[in-house]
């Protein structure tokens, strides 16, 4: 099976479970029901900032990543996530620029947290529904008059773009994310082995 490749936006100060949540996802996600590690998954998951050095994220972790902007491959899905470092890069014209022009490149488009704000600036969720951190829904609003925020949702579709609320539920988007792709059937498997609840009250 070809691997669905899949670029997490990493910068610093960027929250940890944002962006490791939905990489153990995709990391432990397996196509067959007796899971065993020795198989492979199916997606390839690659760190991108648009520096090479490391970065660090919110708590001090460090990071480096496996691409700048500039030489990372084509993707299938790109994720977005947030952290106190978003405020800061949320008007970084470079950061923009690379998901605008990914945003018509990849099948999925994805932010976890106050990564939907990166979306909003880039122009990407006008005339769209869209969701991010309970504290942020507020701030959404008036920034971006043009969304729908909705705020009763763990995530939210809406064509290629799908934004989920705050921290944790990258994890719940990660695992619906996994259900368009290998299928629903693997990412119940994929949450059973990860113990943690399957989100049956999405938003599609």
């Amino acid at each position: 099976m070809q691997k669905i490749t899949v670029g997490m936006l990493i910068y610093d100060n960027v929250d940890v479970l944002d962006f490791t949540g939905p990489y153990e996802v995709f990391s432990v996600t397996r196509l067959k029901e007796k899971l065993e590690f020795a198989d492979p998954s199916p997606f390839k998951i690659l760190l991108i900032s648009e520096y090479p050095s490391p970065i660090t994220a919110m708590g001090g972790m460090k990071v480096i990543p496996d691409y700048t902007f500039e030489d990372s491959p084509e993707l299938d899905i790109l994720v977005v996530p947030g952290g106190l470092g978003a405020r800061k890069e949320h008007s970084n014209h470079v950061i923009l620029h690379f998901l605008r022009s990914r945003a018509r490149q990849v099948k999925t488009l994805a932010s976890v947290c106050t990564g939907a704000f990166f979306f909003g600036m880039a122009g990407l969720l006008n005339r769209r529904r869209a969701t991010t951190h309970t504290l942020s829904l507020n701030r959404m609003r008036e920034a971006f008059p043009e969304v729908e925020v909705v705020d009763d949702k763990c995530f939210v579709e809406d064509g290629n773009i799908i934004t989920s609320a705050g921290i944790s539920a990258g994890i719940d988007m990660a695992l619906h994310i996994t259900s368009k792709y290998p299928g629903e059937d693997v990412a119940r498997l994929t949450a059973k082995e990860m113990e943690y609840p399957y989100q049956e009250n999405d938003d599609r």
